[in-house]
Parts: C-alpha cells; structure tokens; sequence
C-alpha cells in the first residue's frame, strides 16, 4: 500500500494565515457593528431632549388654543346698553360727519386723507384741496407732485396723492364721475377700504352696512364695554351686535364727538362726563 501523503508545511501555514484573517474580519465586523450601535444609541440620546422641547412647544401651543377658545363670551347688560345710547342721544341730538365735506366727492377725498391722521387736520388741508379740484375730473387730471403738496401735513402724502388721483380717475373713468353707492364699486378705488366705505354710504346715502370704527370709537367702546377687542374688524362685529342697526351710523358719530371733548385717550375728563355713572372704566 502507497503511504497517505502528509499536506505540506506551505499549505498548512497558508490554511492558518487564512483562519487568522477570517477572524480578524470577524472581530473587525463585530466592532463596526459595535460602533454603529453605540453611535445609534448616542443619536436617540441626543434626539430625545429635542423631542420633549418639541412635545413642550406643543403643549404650550395647545394651552394657548385652549385659552382663546375658551374665552367667555361678550356680555353687555341690554338696560345699561339702552340707557348709554339713550344719553348719548340726548347729549348730541343731531350728531354730524367729523370731516368737513359739501358732497360725496369731497367726503370720499377726505376720508382718504383721514387716515392715520385726525379728522382736525384733515379739515385745515382739505379746503384749499377742492379749490384746486372742485371735480374728480379736476382731480384726475393733476400731477402727482402738485397734490402732494396740499397734502403734505396728513402725513403718507405721496402715498395719499397717489391714491387720490387714482380714485378721482376712477369715477371719471368707471363712475361718470360720480361716487357710486355701492360696496364693491367703491372698494374697488384707490385707497378705499371698507372703514372709507362705510363712512360715504352712510353719510352721503343713509346706507348702514356695520359702524364705523375709528381710534376714538375704538377706545370709548372698550371703556363702555361694548367689546374687548383690539382690532377694528372684531370691534365692528362686536358693535354690530349691541348696538342696534338704526343707529349704527350715528353711534360713531356721537362716540368720535365724545371722544373729542370729554374722553380722549389720555385724562379723560370723567367728573364731567354725562355717561360716568354707567361707564365700567371711570377714573382710567
């Protein structure tokens, strides 16, 4: 019988450099998988503080949405409300626009002009104004720079030029030169909003689509407790439904008078005002 062959001293080095380098790529996979864990577990460590900042954030937003949902409603007592548009009624019987103005032309311009600027001003730059433009087509056909200078003291005049010529070409253009009555028709003016619009169709046509609200109706409405909002658009839907509809045009009138002499935004002069003993905020 042939002897079995003996494996030689290359192939059995060979086989042991091999078994060495599978375990080495063994230990190295275990340690990149060791890693890759350890780096994981890291990363949810570092995520987990964020997570609960976020989960906060959250809850505090909740909390605040609860809050202003949760807000109670307005309540005005009917009796108070009567007896507050009755003195008002009897102090100013005949209540007026506070802007001087002899036709709807003039009215609309001076509303325009009154914004962000008292109604006072507004009356010392308005007469020589229509001197210069007793027409819209007078008015559209200006130059820029000539109407900025009637207006300068309202403040934002170029703003205010620009949109006075582009009303007045408006009517010229759309209206016959007429101001319309409508709501869209007039909203869709230069420098027409809806405050400017409600403030015309009641004047000039005794159309009431909701009150007028400006900084002293604003202000006296808040103290009244007629509303507790501070924006004019929620004021108005407040106003709207506590004052009633005949007479929500002279209800602004008679608050922006009042605001004028006896309650202006700051001392107002409650030991002589009419209304102290039913107003919730005598002495602010």
């Amino acid at each position: 019988m042939t002897p079995a062959k003996r494996p030689s001293k290359k192939a059995t080095s060979k086989k042991a450099t091999s078994k060495k380098a599978t375990s080495k790529k063994a230990t190295s996979k275990k340690a990149t998988s060791k890693k890759a864990t350890e780096k994981r577990a890291t990363s949810k460590a570092a995520a987990k503080p964020k997570a609960k900042r976020a989960t906060r954030k959250t809850a505090t937003r909740k909390k605040a949405g609860a809050k202003k949902r949760s807000r109670p409603r307005l309540r005005v007592d009917p009796v108070r409300r009567d007896i507050v548009l009755d003195m008002l009624a009897e102090h100013d019987p005949h209540p007026k626009c506070a802007l001087d103005h002899a036709n709807p032309y003039e009215l609309l311009a001076a509303t325009i002009l009154s914004a962000q600027c008292t109604d006072v001003r507004v009356n010392l730059v308005t007469p020589a104004l229509f001197a210069r433009y007793p027409r819209p087509a007078d008015l559209a056909a200006a130059e820029q720079e000539e109407v900025e200078s009637f207006v300068r003291t309202t403040g934002f005049f170029r703003n205010k030029a620009k949109n006075l010529i582009g009303m007045a070409r408006g009517l010229v253009d759309r209206f016959d030169s007429e101001v319309p009555e409508g709501m869209d028709e007039l909203l869709s003016l230069p420098g027409v909003a809806r405050k400017t619009a409600n403030v015309v169709r009641g004047e000039s046509f005794g159309l009431a689509d909701g009150v007028v609200v400006d900084t002293h109706v604003q202000r006296i409405s808040n103290r009244l407790g007629f509303t507790r909002e501070d924006s004019p658009v929620k004021i108005e839907r407040d106003l709207m439904t506590v004052v009633p509809k005949d007479d929500w045009i002279v209800f602004s009138h008679r608050l922006i008078m009042l605001g004028r002499s006896l309650c202006p935004a700051r001392k107002p002069r409650c030991d002589e005002c009419f209304l102290a003993p039913h107003c919730p905020q005598v002495g602010v």
